[in-house]
């Protein structure tokens, strides 16, 4: 899903899970639900949060700091801090590692193209080329 560059992340999360559509093998219809999402602290609302656990979606996200001192503030009503996986989270960093490609790429780190299906075309290219200098 493309955004525009000042957009927060957090704000597209929701839109972006509704668009998945993963095409089962053989028939019956795509799934349209991840497994578990693992996401950075831009996406550690309690509203986001709240989605997920309504969708039946496990996640690992870390929570700020700001709301680790919220919750400890508020004492017993403060509740229990969110699950949170180490190792599942260290996994991030190969979709980290992706995009640090991607941005090696001088038109797609300042994004020259004009209009978003040229920008998506590129972005394209660029992980093509990735992929084949891999194999």
């Amino acid at each position: 899903m493309l955004t525009a560059g000042h957009r927060h992340d957090g704000v597209c999360a929701r839109p972006l899970l509704e668009r998945i559509r993963v095409p089962r093998i053989g028939r019956g219809r795509p799934r349209c639900r991840p497994d578990h999402v693992v996401a950075d602290k831009a996406y550690a609302s309690r509203g986001f949060r709240a989605h997920l656990r309504k969708r039946g979606i496990s996640h690992t996200i870390p929570e700020k700091r700001d709301q680790q001192r919220h919750r400890r503030n508020r004492g017993r009503d403060g509740g229990r801090p969110p699950r949170f996986d180490r190792e599942t989270y260290r996994r991030r960093n190969t979709v980290e590692r992706c995009f640090n490609q991607l941005k090696g790429f001088r038109g797609i780190a300042t994004r020259y193209e004009k209009t978003a299906t040229s920008y998506e075309a590129a972005v394209t290219l660029a992980a093509i080329l990735i992929w084949a200098r891999s194999i």
